[in-house]
């Protein structure tokens, strides 16, 4: 079977006809301790900056290292759903993380004190679908579709605003995301791949629109050219094959078959990694910790 045809299939299985969606829970505040902390090996700058059309308010927490940078600049991680992010962070893993690659922390999130922007990150995390003139989200209900202008906004504004705080290498960026922030990682892969080295891709909602993230991979070996990159796929055990809803057969199937299906791509590299025991909420820390813990123990670069 040739690329396009495992890729429909794959779409295929991802489609769940009939299922009821649920409303997502109201979420609890966004936990600060971190930034409050009087030791850490990180100093944290906050930024903030509005969407194109105002509608979206940005707060980004930018963590440098306690350490002069390198003479190529520090390396970046991207943390998407950045006050979710920040408060699953501990002063522990940023002191191991300091003494690794010690990249620059970022942490991309919204003006306010929830710990999850739903409205916000429904619209920022989710592709446009063609032939649709009001795109709604089949989970929220809210606008859904703007993942491109986000990803415009980050490279256009955040980027320039961020290298303001610190030196940083654009050729050494990994971009984390959980869920919707786990899309939004595998569209800027398939679309953009030039913009970031490593995604990580945490529980990505590949259920989302009958799987429609899927079908964005054809061509990727053309986009991605000369170029090569790293894909950490991340699922847990436990986590249902769709939101709200009990597992269908193999539930991790798409994810594991997906990931197959893109270690073919010359040039990409792809890394499979099972949560034993985890369900989707706790994911997300897990996630996290995994990256962080994977750039601690590569050493720093050389000044």
């Amino acid at each position: 079977m040739n690329k396009p045809s495992l890729l429909l299939a794959l779409a295929l299985s991802l489609a769940t006809p009939g299922l009821t969606l649920a409303q997502p829970v109201r979420e609890q505040k966004m936990d600060t301790s971190l930034l409050q902390h009087q030791e850490l090996a990180y100093f944290f700058t906050t930024l903030n900056l509005d969407s194109a059309d105002g509608k979206r308010h940005y707060q980004l927490w930018v963590g440098r290292p306690d350490r002069p940078a390198p003479a190529a600049g520090y390396p970046v991680l991207w943390m998407l759903d950045g006050n979710a992010a920040i408060g699953a962070l501990s002063p522990e893993q940023l002191q191991t993380l300091a003494k690794g690659q010690a990249p620059l922390l970022v942490a991309v999130g919204y003006q306010t004190d929830q710990r999850i922007e739903r409205s916000a990150r429904t619209y920022d995390y989710t592709p446009r679908l063609p032939g649709q003139s009001e795109q709604l989200d089949p989970l929220t209900g809210q606008p859904s579709g703007g993942v491109d202008e986000f990803f415009d906004l980050l490279n256009q504004r955040m980027r320039p605003m961020v290298a303001n705080v610190a030196r940083i290498d654009n050729s050494r960026q990994t971009l984390w995301g959980h869920s919707y922030g786990g899309l939004a990682v595998l569209h800027a892969l398939f679309t953009r791949p030039h913009e970031f080295s490593t995604f990580a891709a945490a529980s990505p909602s590949l259920w989302w629109h009958d799987g429609a993230i899927v079908q964005e991979a054809a061509g990727l070996q053309q986009r991605l050219g000369a170029k090569h990159a790293h894909l950490l796929l991340m699922r847990g055990s436990d986590e249902p094959s769709q939101p709200r809803g009990p597992s269908q057969g193999d539930a991790e199937r798409p994810a594991r078959e997906l990931g197959a299906n893109l270690a073919n791509v010359p040039g990409l590299q792809v890394t499979f990694k099972r949560f034993d025991g985890l369900g989707h909420g706790p994911m997300l820390p897990a996630s996290l910790g995994w990256v962080i813990a994977g750039m601690s123990e590569s050493p720093a670069p050389s000044l």
